[in-house]
């Protein structure tokens, strides 16, 4: 007899969930047959805490952020949906991690690299939770013993962290934690941004020109498609991600919300515009029923409140006995 591995997967309320939010990640949670033991899916809201922020604005999102997960079809009796802030756990593993993990390996991790970059150029201080956040990443992971991560490619750097502090705390300590591995949605994984189709379709970007919000109205979407940017070339539509990254993020995005192969659909256009029009239409109508359930869940805030409580409830439960065996595992005493 198998065991359904459990996962463990988040996102970080910075900003307004994305098309690529969506058919990068929550598409997939809500398709996993699964048990509120075996996935847990979390808002992440102390990782936003990292970079400057307006709390009220933090708040919002986070609520947001539950909302629309419940409306791409989350449901509470199949898996544990939850807020990061509301379990304790997280911050108590956060700590042991730090005295296992070195300053060397944070200072690599290639995000720290470029926000610290970026908030240096802006004048802006870089906080210490920048360089330590993979570490509570790795927490938040560990603590339930998380056998598979589903994140996209940009947080697969953080997942290896996340294998090498459990892989070393065991050796050091005696075996406490499930070593996990990163599992990654096999077509759109990473949907660029329409304007930019060398960079992803951010929740934080500062322009929202090339990004579609999953509660951007329908004649938004269509007028954010329609402006896509695509490649200069003679030979018709042609899917190459090196050489036409703007027409390949169309068809990638087509074959993810239609179906297909992005390769073989590009054979049907002999044009752009035609291209353009089509992805809009899929987009829209992939985002209908979920705005329209969002909608419904907005105005009953206290079913989504709770949810998340017993959420909370039920993730503490799990997480508590595992951070508790790596207190004592480490040396400290029992209360």
């Amino acid at each position: 007899m198998t065991t359904t591995p459990r996962i463990f997967s988040g996102i970080k309320p910075t900003g307004h969930l994305t098309l690529g939010n969506y058919l990068g990640a929550l598409r997939q949670w809500v398709a996993a047959d699964r048990t509120p033991e075996s996935a847990l899916f979390c808002v992440v809201d102390l990782h936003a805490l990292t970079v400057e922020h307006e709390p009220a604005r933090v708040r919002r999102l986070s609520r947001q952020a539950a909302t629309l997960f419940l409306a791409a079809g989350l449901d509470p009796q199949r898996c544990t949906l939850f807020v990061q802030s509301h379990v304790d756990e997280h911050t108590r593993l956060a700590y042991l991690l730090e005295c296992t993990a070195t300053d060397g390996e944070l200072r690599r991790m290639i995000q720290y690299k470029e926000k610290a970059a970026k908030a240096q150029v802006s004048g802006e201080g870089v906080r210490l939770s920048l360089l330590t956040y993979p570490v509570l990443m790795a927490a938040d992971i560990l603590a339930y013993g998380a056998q598979e991560v589903p994140v996209g490619e940009d947080q697969r750097q953080h997942v290896e962290l996340t294998r090498d502090l459990a892989v070393r705390f065991n050796q050091r300590y005696g075996h406490t934690f499930a070593v996990p591995k990163a599992t990654l949605p096999a077509v759109a994984a990473r949907v660029m941004d329409l304007q930019d189709p060398t960079s992803k379709m951010g929740k934080s970007h500062e322009s929202g020109a090339g990004i579609v919000y999953l509660l951007d109205e329908p004649g938004v979407v269509r007028k954010k498609v329609m402006r896509a940017v695509t490649d200069s070339g003679d030979d018709g539509v042609v899917y190459d991600r090196e050489a036409r990254p703007g027409v390949a993020n169309l068809l990638d995005i087509l074959a993810a919300c239609a179906g297909g192969d992005p390769a073989v659909l590009a054979e049907g256009y002999s044009g752009y515009g035609a291209l353009k029009r089509d992805v809009a239409d899929a987009v829209v109508e992939l985002l209908r029923p979920l705005q329209e359930r969002h909608a419904e869940l907005a105005g009953d805030p206290a079913e989504v409140e709770k949810v998340l409580r017993e959420g909370a409830e039920r993730a503490r439960q799990l997480a508590r006995p595992v951070v508790d065996r790596a207190y004592r595992a480490i040396g400290l005493l029992e209360p």
